[in-house]
């Protein structure tokens, strides 16, 4: 056992960082939170489990927990219009990606164009600044959709 010298005097210095134990002995291990042993047990894939773990295997499943618990944090602190509106926005790109192919899949930027008009439509006044965006990108939408369904019918003079 080393000792650490102050102006008062020595003093032991115990280099086992663990806590020591109601009876005062020490279990050489330092204490595990309950709490996070049961986020980290309920994350492991099926037939895993906590004493499974290596202890680099463990200490990244308690980051991954502790990381988790930020961002439910951060999330928390974000007005819910603000996130909703990102998702609008998430469902314009996924339009327009179907729009932009060389084929365009009408039926998989139907179903996207439509969710965005239930958000657009259904929180009408509560979207924040965000929402004339929203509105006006859904506007785009259609009217690209609409412009490319007409370039791909066919030409009903052709046949005749």
């Amino acid at each position: 056992m080393s000792s650490l010298w102050t102006p008062g005097g020595e003093h032991p210095v115990n280099p086992d960082p663990s806590p020591p134990s109601p009876d005062g002995s020490t279990t050489g291990a330092p204490a595990a939170d309950p709490s996070l042993d049961d986020e980290i047990a309920a994350a492991l894939p099926d037939g895993v489990r906590l004493d499974d773990l290596s202890p680099e295997e463990r200490a990244r499943a308690e980051e991954m927990v502790r990381e988790m618990a930020d961002a439910r944090v951060r999330l928390l602190e974000t007005p819910a219009a603000m996130i909703v509106a990102n998702h609008g926005m998430g469902l314009y790109e996924l339009a327009a990606l179907h729009l932009s192919q060389e084929r365009p899949d009408f039926a998989q930027a139907t179903v996207a164009i439509d969710a965005l008009s239930a958000i657009v439509d259904t929180l009408e006044g509560r979207l924040g600044e965000a929402e004339p965006t929203l509105r006006e990108t859904r506007d785009q939408l259609r009217l690209v959709f609409v412009q490319l369904k007409n370039q791909s019918a066919p030409d009903e003079t052709d046949g005749e």
